[in-house]
């Protein structure tokens, strides 16, 4: 593939004997595993959705030409992409978790947290888990209150100090 690709989901395993697959969402997307839709194996192999369907907390997919479980089988541990261009655009104030990683952080006092590694998603608002040179990560809440720039084109994002959480605890006064 020409362009980046963005990881959507991996297959996990199979399911019965028609060739459908288990696969981890890896997708903000809830269109992206609609019949007829298309996926890309990291080859660049394309992969058309024929079916999906929730199964507790997995998801089942059936791909057109894999029709039975030994070329599902083949599938298994394949990583599923499309390219970045087929995302929707978000909202002025949201980004994609593959925009974000790579990203240095930094309070408004100058001090480095670290570079985006993940984005953990979270019901309440997402972590981001910025490691530093020494590898000490910081767990940053991409919470408006704390975020005071977001910039992915400049790879830079810029945050408030607050002690305990961006910035050191201060040190009790020692009583002597």
């Amino acid at each position: 593939m020409d362009e980046p690709t963005v990881v959507v989901g991996v297959v996990t395993g199979v399911h019965g004997l028609r060739g459908e697959v288990s696969v981890q969402n890896r997708s903000d997307n809830p269109d992206r595993w609609t019949p007829g839709g298309t996926v890309f194996r990291e080859n660049g192999a394309a992969l058309t959705i024929s079916a999906s369907r929730r199964h507790g907390r997995r998801l089942l997919v059936s791909f057109g030409g894999v029709s039975d479980r030994s070329s599902a089988e083949a599938l298994r541990g394949n990583v599923l992409v499309v390219p970045e261009s087929w995302l929707p655009d978000l909202p002025e104030g949201e980004w994609w978790a593959h925009q974000l990683e790579g990203c240095v952080v930094r309070t408004v006092s100058g001090r480095i947290l670290g570079v985006v590694r993940e984005v953990i998603p979270n019901p309440a608002n997402d972590l981001w888990v910025a490691v530093d040179d020494d590898g000490r990560e910081t767990l940053v809440p991409a919470l408006a209150d704390l975020l005071i720039a977001v910039d992915v084109a400049a790879r830079s994002i810029l945050v408030d100090d607050v002690p305990g959480l961006t910035a050191p605890e201060e040190p009790e006064d020692q009583q002597g």
